[in-house]
């Protein structure tokens, strides 16, 4: 064992065999000081462009770490620092926009594709309810979404009682379910099936996060051929200013289109004049080519 500065001088201990940072096709161990610590702070920078050692290290051995007592939950953070692809993560850092002044400032990745996640979402489906909850307020991007998956999985084979406890649980850690991904993912599953959710409410706060919640979730309306919930929070989203909720709202119009265009016809015709462009873009995406001309030019 040696001991290797990071770039903010913190020291790291590492085997003397570990390798550089592992890119795709490529074989090895990550060191298994680093796998069986769990970061508790969330407050490290954001991967560099080129990734050395240091700083893989520095990104996982931070100030404040502690050993997790629950072996379900360490082992499975340690399969996935096993499987995490540095190169990878810092992609996905560009592509999730995590520098400073974007929407998911700060965030970070192991590098970890939706398939890899899917699988371990397989191995781990009875990872217990209290360790799901705690995986959600993970700093690690994979993490909530592991969780989030998993969340799914389990509402998708609990009773009643069970599912009500998800969906609390989903609703009182919606600051964690904070980029587009995590939303798509989970909404339509968790708050769009229990009845009684707060779509409004969700639609009318001040995080991005949970308005796209609100309309996303009418996903599970939409299968069900119920188009009253997306046409009401889209009325209520109309003079929303961010990007990401009028491709939301856009998304879901069209799916209303797909099963019922008079439906969506009808919303056009009424509101299609007050609609941000990229939302009505996304809205009409599906329409003959004369309609769309139609609705762009007036």
């Amino acid at each position: 064992t040696r001991t290797t500065k990071g770039t903010n001088g913190t020291s790291c201990l590492t085997d003397e065999k570990f390798a550089p940072p592992l890119g795709e096709g490529q074989t090895g161990e990550l060191p298994t000081q680093l796998l069986n610590l769990t970061d508790t702070t969330g407050r490290d920078e954001a991967c560099p462009s080129e990734i050395t050692f240091a700083a893989w290290c520095e990104l996982f051995l931070a100030k404040d770490f502690r050993y997790d007592a629950d072996m379900a939950l360490n082992e499975l953070r340690r399969d996935m620092r096993h499987a995490a692809n540095p190169t990878r993560a810092v992609v996905s850092q560009r592509f999730f926009k995590t520098g400073p002044g974007e929407y998911a400032e700060g965030d970070r990745f192991l590098g970890l594709t939706v398939p890899q996640i899917r699988s371990f979402v397989k191995q781990y489906r009875e990872l217990s309810f209290r360790d799901t909850c705690r995986l959600l307020r993970s700093p690690i991007h994979e993490e909530r979404l592991l969780a989030l998956l998993l969340l799914v999985e389990a509402n998708r084979r609990g009773d009643a009682t069970q599912r009500r406890q998800i969906y609390r649980c989903y609703l009182a850690n919606t600051r964690y379910i904070n980029n587009w991904d995590l939303v798509d993912s989970s909404a339509e599953h968790i708050v769009g099936s229990q009845s009684g959710a707060p779509l409004s409410k969700l639609a009318r706060s001040a995080s991005l996060w949970e308005r796209r919640i609100a309309i996303i979730a009418t996903f599970h309306f939409i299968k069900r051929g119920e188009f009253a919930p997306t046409l009401r929070i889209a009325r209520q989203l109309l003079g929303d200013e961010h990007d990401l909720i009028h491709k939301a709202v856009g998304w879901m119009l069209r799916e209303v289109g797909k099963r019922d265009l008079p439906a969506l016809e009808g919303f056009l015709q009424e509101h299609h004049r007050r609609m941000p462009r990229t939302m009505l873009r996304y809205a009409i995406e599906r329409l003959p080519e004369r309609r769309r001309q139609w609705y762009l030019l007036r």
